[in-house]
């Protein structure tokens, strides 16, 4: 199927969190949970998910999807936290994962960019 110019393929959100809550930035089991809640409202198929604590602080998560992934990575020093939200289909909705990642770790500050992957000629 061919699609319109500037529709695109997919959509991957950059997603920039600062401020947020030391507690979950560091906490495994509640980024585990935030990212697949995420997953989940984007009406994607959940494939696997992969997360590891660094140490002294710090996690890492991934969260396959049929449709591409989700990752976080945070640094609780900083209070900060790098998102990636790639969903490919017309029935994704990659800024539903944005307002649960918001409400799990309540960021003073989010900044956000969409990009539009697979951009292709008609």
């Amino acid at each position: 199927m061919k699609r319109s110019v500037g529709v695109g393929l997919g959509k991957h959100l950059i997603v920039e969190m600062y401020d947020c809550d030391v507690k979950v930035l560091d906490s495994i089991d509640l980024l585990r949970k935030a990212l697949l809640e995420a997953a989940k409202s984007t009406k994607s198929t959940i494939i696997r998910e992969f997360f590891h604590k660094f140490s002294p602080q710090g996690v890492t998560g991934v969260i396959v999807i049929a449709e591409s992934h989700i990752t976080i990575h945070t640094w609780p020093e900083y209070n900060y936290a790098a998102i990636d939200i790639f969903t490919c289909g017309e029935h994704t909705e990659p800024w539903a994962a944005v307002g649960v990642l918001k409400r799990a770790l309540k960021p003073g500050r989010t900044v956000l960019m969409e990009i539009k992957r697979g951009l292709l000629e008609e």
